[in-house]
């Protein structure tokens, strides 16, 4: 059964997201070696610092996690960093898809939003590669669904979205969030727009599509 808020059963989100793992450790194998150094939507990372920051639940056991959040004077974001940065040197690319691939079952959860969030931090990191990669990956439709579903002003705030005055109304799938003027792009796009991203020149149609776009490079 899916708990409160959850509009999907545990075991469809979970299966979703051992299959989103798989997915994208095999785009990380096709990748060519210079695109590993090319910069992600997470702003300051390169794809290997992202690739790296997805599997550290995998790889830090609770005790280690504590210990670096206290290294990182209890800054999550500054421990975070540390450990992408540093795993992101130590391991190499073979690895770093092979941690994705042979933890397509973990049952790894962020601290806050239980096993959805699971499934968008994969998807969304997985984006933040692919997206300025201009790899052409669309995600499945019900995975987009599950995450969609789960949109509310409050995990808007908590990844630093400023939505005000807009509405995201998205172009293949029948979803709207928010009131004002009307932003329009996938859904996957409107998916990042919700996690805080700005996405590259085009991706998006509106009168404030600026506000959510990258600036162009000189």
């Amino acid at each position: 059964m899916a708990n409160r808020g959850q509009l999907h059963p545990e075991s469809e989100i979970r299966a979703a997201i051992a299959a989103e793992r798989r997915e994208i450790a095999a785009v990380l194998d096709e990748l060519p070696g210079r695109a590993w150094d090319e910069p992600s939507l997470c702003t300051g990372w390169r794809v290997r610092e992202v690739a790296a920051h997805m599997s550290l639940g995998f790889r830090y056991s609770f005790p280690k996690l504590a210990g670096e959040l206290v290294k990182a004077r209890g800054s999550l974001d500054r421990m975070t960093d540390r450990c992408a940065r540093r795993d992101a040197a130590e391991f190499s690319t073979t690895q770093l898809a092979g941690f994705l691939r042979d933890n397509a079952h973990h049952p790894w959860k962020p601290p806050v939003g239980g096993i959805v969030a699971a499934l968008g931090h994969d998807v969304v990191h997985g984006l933040d590669i692919t997206v300025p990669l201009d790899v052409d990956r669309r995600i499945p439709r019900d995975r987009l669904r599950m995450l969609l579903s789960a949109v509310d002003p409050k995990s808007v705030r908590f990844f630093g979205a400023r939505l005000d005055g807009v509405e995201l109304r998205a172009t293949d799938l029948d979803w709207t969030f928010g009131a004002g003027a009307p932003l329009s792009g996938s859904a996957q796009d409107l998916l990042l727009v919700t996690y805080g991203r700005k996405l590259p020149s085009g991706r998006l149609d509106g009168p404030d599509a600026g506000r959510f776009t990258l600036p162009k490079a000189n």
